[in-house]
């Protein structure tokens, strides 16, 4: 009994003085593992106590749990004094702290004008029962070209034109949208009602109104009985909507596309001037879509019976609807650095 008597007194005295070593809360918890912990050091004494006759637990027990709450109370003041020192600290900030001090504006960012028009151009489209379809950038040559009827002598296929890919044989980056609709026709057969924007990629060089890389949006309609009349209501109804003007005209004029017979070609009346203007180039008339109705035998290449269903396809530079839109005079001027030109829109 007195040995046990004679470590309490040394684990009193062994706690004191851990406790005014107590400085942060690493320190405070490392206490409490080493005093209370299941495997600290009161535990032990703890423990041993169950071994000792009745006699003698009526005068170990009374001192060790006196330890204990020694122990309990030493960890709650050093937990009340860290959090004291806390206040005071954030006291003291709070003091030298400038409450008339103006934040900094912080820069924002904001949505490229491309995605602006090409997300407005989805949702009119939307409205008149058009899907909005994807396909890949990088296509085979049968989808780019062979499927739409272009023939192995067209120009567009040479390197002057297309960019090839090296290393996979018949494989380019896609000069167009169209691909797209020969995927959608295979996948969804007919009825079709799809618009396919995207980037696409020619061998060009830029200036003022052409790019190497731009981004174009091609329509598709097929069902039974479609005419060249359905075309030009959809393209009207489209631009009146774009460009908020109900007073738009359109003039046709005929123009050869591979993938559509007939072909023609949309121009619509200024939507800037009423007598002419530098934009229209004094002619009161812009040239916006490339259209037709779509070629039997691209129909065909998309399953699709040319007997029972017909269709008209379009096309257009999402590009040249920007510069027009918000009267911009070269196409470069949306892909520059310079954030001043880009925060007008």
């Amino acid at each position: 009994m007195e040995d046990i008597k004679k470590q309490i007194t040394e684990l009193k005295v062994k706690l004191y003085d851990a406790a005014k070593q107590i400085r942060s809360d690493e320190d405070l918890e490392c206490f409490r593992i080493t005093f209370s912990g299941r495997s600290g050091l009161i535990t032990s004494l703890m423990n041993q106590l169950k071994k000792l006759p009745v006699e003698e637990k009526r005068v170990i027990g009374p001192l060790l749990n006196e330890l204990k709450q020694i122990a309990e109370q030493q960890y709650e003041h050093a937990t009340q004094e860290l959090l004291q020192k806390r206040l005071c600290h954030a006291a003291h900030r709070l003091k030298h702290f400038d409450v008339t001090i103006t934040k900094k504006p912080e820069a924002k960012g904001s949505l490229h004008i491309y995605t602006k028009l090409l997300e407005r151009i989805e949702d009119i489209f939307i409205t008149m029962g058009f899907a909005v379809a994807d396909g890949p950038e990088v296509e085979t040559e049968y989808y780019n070209f062979d499927a739409l009827n272009v023939p192995e002598n067209h120009p567009a296929r040479d390197m002057q034109d297309t960019v090839w890919l090296s290393n996979t044989p018949n494989t380019l980056l896609r000069t167009h949208t169209s691909p797209v609709q020969i995927r959608m026709m295979e996948e969804k057969g007919a009825p079709l009602a799809i618009i396919a924007p995207g980037r696409v990629y020619r061998h060009e060089s830029t200036d003022a109104t052409h790019d190497y890389m731009f981004t174009q949006v091609e329509g598709l309609f097929i069902d039974k009985n479609v005419s060249l009349s359905n075309l030009l209501a959809t393209a009207k109804c489209f631009f009146q909507q774009f460009f908020e003007r109900s007073d738009l005209d359109i003039r046709v004029r005929p123009g050869y596309f591979p993938f559509v017979e007939p072909g023609i070609e949309i121009d619509f009346s200024c939507p800037f001037c009423k007598s002419g203007c530098s934009i229209c180039k004094r002619t009161g008339w812009i040239e916006l879509i490339g259209a037709g109705m779509v070629h039997p035998y691209v129909l065909q290449c998309g399953g699709i019976d040319p007997d029972k269903y017909s269709g008209f396809a379009f096309g257009f530079g999402l590009e040249r609807l920007a510069m027009m839109k918000y009267n911009i005079p070269d196409v470069r001027l949306f892909k520059n650095a310079k954030i001043s030109t880009l925060d007008q829109f």
